[in-house]
C-alpha cells in the first residue's frame, strides 16, 4: 500500500478495526486501517487534527469527534484513544476486530500552526495531557521526533497505567511525568500541580476544562506561550452547524473549524471551571 505525501482533502471512508485495547477502566484504544491513504491525493493527517467516527452498525445519527493519537504511515493506520461516555462512544467500545466504522477527516487545525520553531539548545516543550487528552499530544510527539518534549500525563486513577505507556509510544519523550488523583503507581495529585512553565519554551495542553484553565493561568503568570486543544460537543465537525462555540477575546470561534487548537491567551474560560 502506497502512502505518498501530496495534497489531501477531507475524506469519508469505512475503515476496518484492526486493534483494540483497554488502557484503563475509562479509556480504550482503537486502530483503523484508513483506505484514503492509498489514494494519490493523500497527505498524512497532522497532530492536533481529529476525525468524526461512527460504527457502520450504529443507533446514533452523528459521528463522535475523536483526536488522532498516532499515525503509522507504513501501515496506513490511524490510532485513537477514546473515553467511554455516552451512547456513541459505548458503541465504539463494543466494536469487534474487522468491524467497520465510518471515519470522516482529517478535520481541524494542527499544533504546528502554533508551536514556535525549535531553537538549537533551547528549552524543551511541555506536553500536558489529562486523561484521553494525552491523545493529540502523543500525535505531536510522534510527528516531531527532532524536538525535545517533556510529557505530563494525568489520570483519575493510576491503576495499571504505567504498564500501558510503552504501547502508546509516550516513552519517546525526553522525560515522562505521570500523576493520578488517587496516587496509585504515580505521583499523587493533578498533573498541573507538577507543571513548572518557566522551564519550557512553550506548553501544549489538552484535557478537561479545569485543567486547561489552570495550565493557562500558570503559563500566563510566567509569560510562557501556551496552546490548548479544546473539546466541545460537535454535530458536523466542519463548522456548518455552529454547535461547538468557543468564547474568545476576539469573539466566538468554532472549535471544529477554527480549532481545536487555540492560543490559550485568547480563550475566555467559564468562571465555574
Amino acid at each position: 500500500m502506497s502512502c505518498a505525501n501530496s495534497r489531501f482533502q477531507k475524506q469519508s471512508e469505512f475503515c476496518k478495526l484492526v486493534f483494540k485495547e483497554d488502557i484503563n477502566e475509562e479509556i480504550f484504544r482503537l486502530d483503523f486501517v484508513w483506505p484514503a491513504a492509498a489514494q494519490s491525493e493523500f497527505a498524512p493527517p497532522r497532530a492536533g487534527q481529529f476525525f468524526m467516527i461512527k460504527p457502520r452498525r450504529s443507533s446514533v445519527f452523528l459521528g463522535r469527534p475523536i483526536s488522532m493519537a498516532m499515525w503509522e504511515g507504513g501501515s496506513c493506520t490511524l490510532k485513537f484513544l477514546i473515553t467511554k461516555r455516552g451512547r456513541g462512544t459505548q458503541e465504539l467500545a463494543a466494536m469487534q476486530i474487522q468491524e467497520e466504522a465510518e471515519l470522516t477527516g482529517p478535520l481541524g487545525n494542527t499544533w504546528a500552526d502554533f508551536l514556535p520553531a525549535a531553537e538549537k539548545g533551547g528549552k524543551p516543550v511541555a506536553l500536558v495531557g489529562g486523561g484521553v487528552g494525552i491523545a493529540p499530544l502523543l500525535a505531536l510527539l510522534g510527528e516531531m521526533p527532532e524536538r525535545d518534549f517533556i510529557f505530563y500525563a494525568g489520570f483519575r486513577t493510576g491503576a495499571g497505567i504505567k504498564n500501558k505507556l510503552p504501547s502508546l509510544d509516550i516513552l519517546a519523550a525526553e522525560k515522562v511525568i505521570v500523576a493520578a488523583e488517587d496516587g496509585m503507581g504515580a505521583l499523587k495529585g493533578r498533573i498541573t500541580d507538577f507543571l513548572e512553565p518557566e522551564k519550557y519554551s512553550a506548553v501544549c495542553a489538552c484535557g478537561p476544562q479545569p485543567m486547561l484553565k489552570t495550565a493557562t493561568a500558570k503559563c500566563a503568570d510566567k509569560k510562557v506561550p501556551c496552546f490548548i486543544s479544546m473539546e466541545r460537543h460537535m454535530g458536523c465537525g466542519t463548522g456548518a452547524c455552529l454547535g461547538c462555540t468557543v468564547e474568545t477575546i476576539n469573539g466566538n470561534r468554532r472549535c471544529c473549524a477554527d480549532g481545536p487548537v487555540f492560543d490559550a491567551g485568547e480563550i475566555i474560560f467559564d468562571e465555574t471551571d
